[in-house]
């Protein structure tokens, strides 16, 4: 004999229409729904293993901070909570392409392009000394960080050092010739590039010089004086001037003689067609003359002669 249904039982009986009724709608939704989800790549997302390979783009669109009353955020996040790290990577393989001089992937395996004014991409290491790695193959001066077109200065970035050294280091380096030979322009040595000069009395005689002249004929030929400087004269600049005396007479006698004045020229040696020197052994490319002459340009004589500057510039 059966127990009369209580009102209770009747409320546990009549519920299980409705159940059944929702398991069969969720069970149609899943069908329904699931093409839609799986049609770019034949299958769910599936949690914690490596799903499919897609033919095309999968894009996620999203409109957060459309208006005044939001603050921002970002249409996907993605994060370790462990300690070890790894909260996204992403790998291509790309080629290359533009030219030697300005390289550039096809596709880069990550871009960030900001459409407005803001910044396109930000790293922030919170805690660490070291904000992150560029690595390019190998490395050496055949790989290059990155290229860009702004010439601006980067704030932030510690210029004083290059290879280690500061700008004091670097020019300690520079003065102690490291690596590099600052003894030499255009291959001519310091010495070379100096300026030379000879200082010559009124006997003919050379009473100080720089060094590597000789003096080939004192006014014994004619009244010029011929010297053999020690160098080729090619491509070299002369220049005489009258030296002042008032102190002892020209000839040297006691007594003072002053000599203020008078004129005086000078010119290489064997210049074709221009200047030929008389002495044999004033006829070549080292030898130069001088021509000492009186105020009314007159050869000068054993009591009128001039001491003079020569010298000799690159």
């Amino acid at each position: 004999m059966h127990e009369p249904h209580t009102s209770k039982t009747r409320r546990l009986l009549g519920r299980a229409p409705r159940t059944r009724s929702v398991i069969a709608a969720t069970g149609l939704l899943v069908i329904c729904v699931a093409p839609f989800a799986n049609a770019k790549t034949g299958q769910p997302l599936r949690e914690g293993v490596r799903n499919g390979t897609t033919t095309s783009e999968t894009e996620v669109i999203s409109n957060i901070g459309s208006t005044l009353s939001t603050t921002g955020g970002y249409s996907t996040r993605q994060s370790n909570l462990s300690n070890t790290g790894g909260g996204a990577i992403y790998g291509c393989r790309s080629g290359t392409g533009g030219s030697a001089a300005k390289p550039r992937p096809q596709n880069p395996c990550v871009r960030a392009n900001n459409l407005s004014s803001g910044y396109a991409f930000e790293f922030n290491a919170s805690k660490g000394v070291v904000g992150g790695l560029i690595s390019v193959g190998s490395g050496g001066d055949t790989r290059r960080p990155f290229i860009t077109n702004a010439t601006g200065v980067a704030l932030g970035l510690n210029a004083d050092r290059l290879d280690g050294l500061d700008a004091a280091a670097i020019i300690a380096a520079a003065r102690t010739k490291a690596g590099l030979d600052a003894d030499t322009v255009d291959g001519e040595s310091a010495e070379a590039l100096k300026t030379r000069w000879a200082l010559v009395n009124e006997k003919g005689v050379i009473e100080a010089q720089s060094g590597g002249f000789t003096v080939l004929d004192p006014y014994t030929t004619n009244q010029n004086i011929y010297i053999d400087s020690g160098e080729e004269l090619a491509d070299n600049g002369l220049t005489a001037t009258i030296a002042i005396q008032n102190g002892v007479d020209v000839d040297g006698a006691a007594g003072a003689d002053p000599n203020f004045g008078g004129e005086i020229s000078v010119a290489r040696c064997q210049v074709a067609g221009i200047v030929e020197c008389a002495p044999g052994n004033a006829k070549n490319t080292k030898a130069f003359v001088v021509g000492p002459r009186n105020s009314d340009g007159g050869e000068t004589s054993a009591t009128t002669r001039k001491r003079f500057y020569v010298t000799i510039t690159e």
